[in-house]
């Protein structure tokens, strides 16, 4: 081999080896910006997601509490009828069904076909004849 061929190949190898050098950082660092990119968009998904399960938590609190207000409006605004004497048909309504779930239920009516009777010992009646 000639002496020029050899400096030639010598000259290529180090060519070669400097853009190496120099382009395995940067194909590095550009790899570390694109997993960090990754990472960012991953990141800002996961606040999103959690951002909107706890929007939706927050609305169906507010919903909760809309309508716990408007019961506690409701009591009030029954506690104004009663104390002033414009829902007595309520207490009265309250009344009744509370005295007709404790009242004891009345007797079978009795009819004379079903009355024991004194020579009947199978309806309850005495047997004095024995």
């Amino acid at each position: 081999m000639s002496t020029g061929a050899i400096i030639a190949i010598v000259v290529a190898v180090v060519v070669v080896l400097a853009i190496l050098l120099v382009l395995i950082p940067r194909m590095r660092a550009s790899k570390a910006r694109h997993k960090l990119v990754d990472e960012r968009h991953d990141a800002a998904r996961a606040h999103r997601v959690e951002a909107e399960r706890r929007g939706a938590r927050a609305e169906l609190s507010e919903r909760e509490a809309e309508r716990d207000r408007a019961e506690a409006k409701l009591h009030e605004t029954r506690a104004e009828l009663h104390e002033q004497g414009l829902a007595d048909d309520e207490l009265n309504d309250q009344r009744g069904t509370r005295d007709a779930r404790t009242a004891p239920s009345p007797p079978p009516p009795v009819d004379s076909a079903t009355r024991p009777t004194a020579d009947d010992p199978v309806r309850g009646g005495s047997q004095s004849g024995a």
